[in-house]
């Protein structure tokens, strides 16, 4: 990497290795400051020091979240777990991208590479890959009770095929599983773009309707979020939220930005089997404020009271505040806070001066 900004996640090495050797970088090591809030902030019921946070990706175990909390990330998502052990995709898993203007959501053909400038861009490629749940339950129960007051773990989980006679009952058992660690809240990932950009199990409405109901029956006194990708139009996504009402408490939105990454040369930088993959970062911030407004206006006109997460492109506190004052709820940075980990403590500075 040319910059000399060490990110947490190491994407010179396998996903597997990062779980063993990370988190580096800051992370590796104990903040040189902490920044106190004033006053807590309300996300749902719960008096949280500030709504801002890591979604799910990139804290691949409790020493990641560990290092999170304590570099001031009040809401740290762990990373998507499964109902059995699945294996990550091979490197390459994350590679820079450079759009040739904004990134739009037409899959979009962008140069890949391992230059990684600021502001960052990168496309990632796992498979969402987990452990056994005898491996993630006592990691991620660890780092729950590494949460001080005023911070929260959510509990990511995915359904697989195959692993329950329906996919329905494997996010159920996902979802007990993960409230088993006493994880305050959960997240059911819907929009996993290893599935193909047509494919995403959250355009499923009818689907995702039942999946909502069987966690909620399966797991019915933890706030249910569900991960949502880019819906380009109100009419597009309502009748997903008419449906939902009541079931569950919010949405996290957006995932990522499908494209294909190709080299110097013109082929798939993630290889030929893999032409395809999620973009996060700046590309794709105008995507979630854009899916936060959409949001917040069909919230209004259900005159419902869902939480909104915003994520997408963040990487500083102005970014941040772009979000709050798009109507989120709570804002979450994967990217962004990989290459920085001090942006927690940047943006309560700004709020704090």
């Amino acid at each position: 990497m040319k910059n000399a900004i060490i990110p947490f996640y190491d994407p010179l090495l396998s996903y597997e290795d990062n779980y063993q050797q990370g988190p580096f970088g800051d992370f590796a090591r104990q903040p040189k400051h902490i920044i106190e809030m004033a006053k807590p902030t309300h996300f749902l019921n719960l008096a949280v020091n500030l709504p801002f946070g890591i979604p799910a990706g990139p804290l691949l175990n409790a020493k990641y979240v560990k290092a999170a909390l304590a570099y001031g990330f009040d809401l740290c998502v762990y990373k998507t777990v499964r109902t059995k052990a699945h294996k990550s995709h091979p490197l390459p898993n994350v590679l820079s991208i450079h759009p040739k203007g904004q990134l739009s959501h037409q899959v979009d053909t962008v140069l890949a590479d391992r230059n990684y400038p600021s502001p960052i861009s990168i496309t990632n490629s796992f498979g969402v890959p987990s452990f056994d749940p005898e491996i993630w339950q006592e990691d991620l129960a660890e780092a729950v009770t590494a949460a001080k007051k005023g911070q929260y773990i959510i509990g990511s989980f995915q359904g697989t095929i195959g692993n329950q006679a329906t996919i329905e009952k494997d996010y159920a058992l996902a979802a007990r599983l993960v409230a088993q660690t006493n994880a305050p809240i959960l997240e059911a990932n819907l929009s996993c773009p290893n599935e193909g950009v047509h494919k995403l199990l959250c355009f499923d409405f009818d689907k995702v309707e039942r999946i909502a109901k069987e966690i909620k029956h399966a797991v019915p006194d933890k706030p249910l979020f569900l991960k949502l990708a880019y819906f380009a139009n109100d009419d597009d996504v309502m009748p997903l939220l008419k449906k939902l009402q009541g079931t569950v408490d919010g949405f996290s939105t957006i995932n990522t930005l499908s494209a294909r990454p190709i080299n110097e040369v013109g082929h798939p930088a993630l290889g030929d089997d893999r032409p395809v993959g999620g973009v996060c970062g700046d590309a794709i911030r105008w995507a979630g404020l854009e899916m936060v407004k959409r949001l917040v206006r069909l919230r209004n006109e259900l005159a419902s009271n869902f939480a909104i997460i915003g994520v997408g492109g963040v990487s500083s506190a102005l970014h941040y505040q772009q979000y709050i004052d798009a109507g989120a709820n709570a804002v979450m940075s994967a990217t962004g806070a990989m290459w920085n980990a001090n942006l927690a403590f940047d943006i309560k500075n700004s709020l704090t001066k």
